[in-house]
């Protein structure tokens, strides 16, 4: 079973390193244009939409991934909490 949770978190753990590496390329102008920008905007984007869609831009500054990453760390540790 802490195999399973290991995994579990450590697949999570990837999806946010992605999100913020995903983040980080929209302050670099044509990052998210290049092979692997897409690929990871295939990756991430159907997560963080749902948050844009809730949560719009303010002026220049886009808050959604912060309230994703806040709620993905809920559900790993609740998803963990259960599983324990």
């Amino acid at each position: 079973m802490t195999y399973i949770i290991l995994l579990f978190r450590s697949v999570l753990g990837i999806y946010q390193f992605l999100m913020l590496i995903y983040i980080f390329m929209s302050w670099i102008p044509e990052t998210r244009s290049t092979q692997i920008g897409r690929a990871i905007g295939a990756v991430v984007e159907p997560y963080l939409s749902i948050f844009r869609k809730i949560i719009p831009p303010l002026g220049m500054f886009d808050f959604s991934p912060i309230v994703a990453f806040i709620v993905l760390e809920f559900a790993m540790q609740g998803l963990i909490n259960i599983l324990l």
